[in-house]
């Protein structure tokens, strides 16, 4: 919580970082280096975990969600982590949020017959609930 948050391409910046995403060309959850640009990346959340139906390639944001999110999810709900209640939101947000991102962010279209993955909203649109209405008297848009 108390992580200092770098944007950078540098290489001997990115070497001082603890945890990287979505830069710096490796993919090594051992180093905490979640980046998806290299063109031998082809991991999806089947091949990563097995049990789990997904074929999407993951991007950077389905990399993290991949590793931590069953961790994340358990922690704010008081939940185990194995347990069905966490399983299930874990799938629930994969297949109906982060996976959409892994696509969009990847150029995999959603239809080329019969639908890839589900598409509820788009990143734009999401992001757009964030301003403050057009009829709102606080019009600031940092609040968001």
């Amino acid at each position: 919580q108390d992580a200092e948050v770098v944007r950078t391409r540098d290489p001997q910046r990115l070497a001082q970082c603890d945890v990287v995403v979505d830069v710096g060309g490796e993919y090594d959850p051992e180093r905490h280096r979640y980046d998806h640009h290299q063109r031998s990346f082809t991991q999806s959340m089947q091949s990563l975990r097995p049990d789990k139906p997904w074929t999407t390639k993951l991007s950077s944001a389905g990399l993290v969600y991949c590793h931590f999110g069953a961790q994340i999810l358990a922690g704010l709900l008081g939940q185990p982590e194995d347990g069905p209640v966490v399983t299930a939101l874990y799938d629930k947000l994969y297949e109906n949020f982060v996976e959409e991102i892994d696509a969009i962010d990847n150029g995999i279209a959603q239809v080329d017959g019969e639908p890839r993955y589900a598409l509820t909203t788009t990143l734009s649109a999401r992001v757009g609930h964030l301003n403050p209405r057009w009829n709102d008297p606080d019009q600031d848009t940092e609040v968001g």
